[in-house]
């Protein structure tokens, strides 16, 4: 009778174990989720950077006209987005999971990804982002910051076991959970690597 008492608590105790050991591992973003991030992150920072590799002075400078940004401009405002970016992130995460505000959100991933890297839609940036607001006053300054930035940010996506997705922010522009906001980075560093693209291609870029 005991040897089965014993026997019964530890298949209870093993249960319990196995229980709590795959709630932990639903409350995080899966091997894929966190693959295709960090993946996605890397991608975008490197395209960044082979991008404006060896630009000289006058055509990191050069704008394609007067209320145009020039590349300097675009790589201080992706600089600064990644910093204030994040800090949502973070600022999501430091408060209760609300996951009932998952009915709040529009977008699946690819969706959201595509938007943000679409060209042809404009919209202002927020005036703490705008060029001449950046903290940064050099591109190397604001390179290295952005590369600092990115690597801690590969660095939690890698090891987080935060609840990404159950944790969600209302923006003006609209709902996202905390991952989708790390994508959403990404896309971002991507919009403007292509709108630094686009002034190198101008008639008058300086060769």
């Amino acid at each position: 009778m005991k040897t089965t008492i014993t026997k019964l608590i530890m298949i209870l105790l093993s249960i319990t174990a196995y229980e709590s050991h795959a709630q932990q591992q639903q409350k995080t973003i899966s091997k894929e989720e966190r693959k295709e991030a960090v993946k996605f992150l890397s991608e975008t920072e490197a395209g960044l950077l082979k991008t404006i590799s060896n630009l000289t002075e006058a055509q990191l400078t050069f704008k394609p006209a007067a209320d145009k940004w020039s590349v300097e401009d675009c790589v201080k405002h992706i600089a600064a987005s990644e910093t204030n970016l994040w800090q949502m992130v973070e600022a999501s995460l430091k408060k209760s999971a609300n996951p009932e505000a998952r009915s709040g959100i529009k977008a699946a991933d690819s969706v959201l990804i595509k938007a943000v890297e679409d060209r042809s839609h404009k919209s202002k940036t927020f005036a703490a982002l705008e060029p001449a607001n950046s903290p940064y006053k050099t591109v190397p300054e604001a390179l290295a910051a952005f590369k600092a930035d990115r690597a801690k940010l590969i660095s939690f996506v890698k090891n987080t076991q935060d609840d990404l997705r159950n944790h969600v922010s209302v923006l003006p522009i609209g709902t996202f959970d905390a991952y989708q906001l790390i994508l959403l980075i990404s896309a971002h560093t991507q919009r403007h690597t292509q709108q630094i693209t686009e002034i190198m291609a101008s008639t008058n870029f300086p060769k």
